[in-house]
């Protein structure tokens, strides 16, 4: 039996269990199995490897996504250039490698960066050239290095002043002109908090404008209601968590190693 998890504090529910219960299901997958691991400190990882013998894979949530790069023992370009990490390969060690944890090789990725490019490109046009990126915690890191990618400016807005960045407070309404893509990476209006949005001038909004908000729970915030009133194109998360997970799913069961 293979089995694989998501790590993270706490773990009150999770997208990627149920997707990947129902994965295994339809698709008769009987040799595999996906278990939350709710750790307190991730210093608790190399026992929660070393008591599951079985473990092939794990997702990797908030907190975790930036400390766990200490314990890996190869990280690809992507999450490099991140600098977090959300999915962990792990397999015998390479001959002549001891490994960090137990002579195994754990491998480290950044599935959020391939699900955020593949649900986002097919909604840009030639007007989104400037965007807004809302809150810079560990999913920021994932939609700045897909901005970067794209050749799309941005700016980061934060509640504390940051250098660099935009405050909440600050922002006027010719910023959300201007700025004709607007990303919520922040957990405002997550279920059952739906009565919350972040803190910008929504008066904004034209019918050029892109909302897209990582949140998928609740299928529309109020972040993507008050765009969509004023014309905008709304996007929410749910199509990048499954194009994520899948996407974890491939790495795991890739069958050669990286150098």
């Amino acid at each position: 039996m293979k089995h694989y998890g998501l790590i993270g504090y706490p773990l009150s529910h999770s997208f990627s269990k149920k997707y990947f219960g129902n994965k295994f299901e339809e698709e008769k997958i009987r040799d595999a199995e996906y278990h939350l691991f709710p750790i307190e400190q991730i210093t608790s990882l190399p026992a929660l490897i070393n008591n599951n013998p079985g473990l092939c894979g794990l997702n990797v949530t908030i907190p975790y996504k930036l400390p766990v790069l200490q314990y890996l023992d190869w990280v690809e370009e992507n999450a490099k250039t991140a600098g977090a990490v959300n999915c962990i390969r792990i397999s015998a060690a390479n001959p002549g490698e001891a490994g960090k944890i137990n002579g195994l090789r754990l491998e480290g990725f950044n599935t959020d960066i391939y699900g955020f490019e593949m649900s986002l490109n097919p909604l840009l046009k030639s007007h989104h050239l400037l965007a807004l990126v809302l809150g810079d915690g560990g999913a920021a890191k994932a939609v700045k290095c897909v901005l970067q990618k794209l050749g799309i400016a941005f700016k980061v807005v934060t509640r504390k002043a940051i250098p660099g960045n935009l405050l909440f407070s600050d922002l006027r309404v010719a910023d959300i002109e201007q700025h004709k893509l607007i990303i919520n990476t922040t957990p405002i209006g997550t279920s059952p908090n739906i009565g919350e949005c972040p803190p910008i001038p929504y008066e904004g909004i034209g019918n050029e404008h892109l909302f897209y908000d990582l949140i998928y729970n609740p299928e529309k915030t109020l972040f993507l209601k008050k765009g969509e009133e004023q014309g905008a194109i709304i996007k929410n998360g749910y199509e990048m968590l499954v194009l994520q997970a899948e996407r974890s799913w491939e790495i795991w069961n890739q069958q050669e190693k990286n150098q």
